[in-house]
């Protein structure tokens, strides 16, 4: 899939094809109670954002890892005109190292880093990923943003990691890799507790979408 190159500009956003974006979305939201991605964020929805995300950052090829089932065809209906890329895990069940390589395996030649972020990590700012961008540039290879000494989503890894992310331990996932390669690793602070905010439950969405938008997220479904 070829995406039109923007303008050169003097700032840190990456060349085109240089960073990838692998957005997490395979899992069934069953402690949700309803499918994350498409839940109303505002005025878009979980996974428009958590898009918009990425290329507000200069990502321009994303990779969204989507389950087999009928939340999956939604999800590809709903971006049926985004220009992502869909990579399939059949396997609902599994951990996020078996969507990981999924993704990994989809990623376009050429590509020299990826950015992963499950789903529901939908308010994270352009900025926190422009930030990881910056220091991959001049030189890190493992980069994970950091907030009062906390760490969370997204997290950049350089494809010189490629053959360990096509096979994460599924026990430890992503912490695993970057335990394996502590001295690689740059914790990047940034000014946003959303990296470590994600959707698990109604609850979490709720307080979520009031703490950033002011109001209150729409009722649950029966």
């Amino acid at each position: 899939m070829v995406f039109g190159q923007r303008p050169k500009t003097q700032d840190q956003r990456p060349k085109p094809y240089d960073v990838a974006a692998i957005i997490l979305a395979a899992g069934r939201s069953s402690r949700m109670g309803a499918f994350k991605p498409l839940l109303p964020f505002g005025p878009k929805t979980v996974v428009d954002s958590s898009i918009d995300a990425m290329r507000g950052a200069g990502i321009e090829t994303i990779i969204l890892v989507i389950g087999s089932d009928e939340h999956a065809q939604a999800l590809q209906r709903h971006l049926a005109n985004s220009k992502v890329v869909f990579a399939v895990n059949p396997d609902p069940q599994s951990e996020m190292d078996a969507s990981i390589a999924v993704g990994v395996q989809a990623v376009p030649a050429g590509v020299k880093a990826v950015v992963i972020n499950p789903v529901d990590h939908a308010a994270v700012p352009s900025k926190v990923i422009s930030s990881l961008i910056v220091e991959w540039k001049q030189g890190a290879k493992l980069l994970k943003p950091v907030t009062a000494e906390r760490g969370g989503h997204p997290v950049l890894v350089d494809l010189h990691f490629r053959n360990e992310l096509l096979h994460l331990d599924s026990e430890v996932g992503l912490k695993g890799l970057f335990e394996a390669h502590k001295t690689e690793v740059k914790r990047v602070f940034v000014e946003s507790n959303c990296i470590a905010r994600d959707m698990d439950t109604w609850d979490d969405y709720r307080a979520l979408h009031e703490e950033v938008f002011g109001e209150p997220a729409p009722k649950q479904r029966d």
